[in-house]
C-alpha cells in the first residue's frame, strides 16, 4: 500500500487510503494535536473539504482520529458507522507506538469484531500517525 500500479511509491496519504475526486470522506476526533499536513493530503486528494460529525448524510469513508485516553473504542466505531456507506472503511489514525497517547495494537483487535469490523491493514501515514483500515465483513455488510 504504497505503490502505483506501475511500482512507483506514492507519497500522499489520501491516495494511499483509497480517496479520489469527489469522495465524501467524514472527520471525527479531530482535535489540536491532530496532523495538519494529513488532513491537507486528503482535503487535497478528495478535493474538498471533510465532513464532520454532524453532516446528516452518506459517506464513503470515515478517518477516526484516536488516541488511548479518548474513552471506549467500541463504541467510537460503533458511532463511526453511523453515516458509512455499506463497504465503506473506517481510518483508524492514531499515535505511532512510542509517542504519547499511543493505542496499544490489540486494543483496536479486542474492539474492531465487537463493533462488528475486521482490520484490514495498519499503515504509518505521518510521522507521528498510523492508520488501521477497519470494514464490515462482506458477510455483514450493511
Amino acid at each position: 500500500m504504497g505503490a502505483t500500479a506501475d511500482g512507483a511509491e506514492t507519497s500522499n496519504a489520501g491516495v494511499r487510503m483509497g480517496f479520489g475526486p469527489g469522495s465524501v470522506v467524514q472527520e471525527l476526533g479531530w482535535d489540536e494535536d491532530v496532523d495538519q499536513d494529513l488532513r491537507e493530503q486528503i482535503e487535497d486528494t478528495i478535493d474538498g473539504d471533510m465532513v464532520d460529525g454532524d453532516y446528516g448524510n452518506v459517506v464513503d469513508a470515515v478517518i477516526l482520529w484516536w488516541r488511548n485516553d479518548d474513552g471506549d473504542l467500541v463504541d467510537a466505531l460503533v458511532d463511526s458507522l453511523t453515516d458509512l456507506a455499506a463497504g465503506g472503511p473506517i481510518w483508524l489514525l492514531s499515535p505511532k507506538v512510542g509517542r504519547p497517547n499511543a493505542v496499544d495494537a490489540a486494543d483496536v483487535t479486542e474492539a474492531a469484531p465487537v463493533a462488528g469490523l475486521s482490520v484490514t491493514t495498519t499503515t504509518g501515514v505521518s510521522r507521528d500517525w498510523a492508520a488501521t483500515r477497519l470494514v464490515a465483513p462482506r458477510s455483514q455488510a450493511r
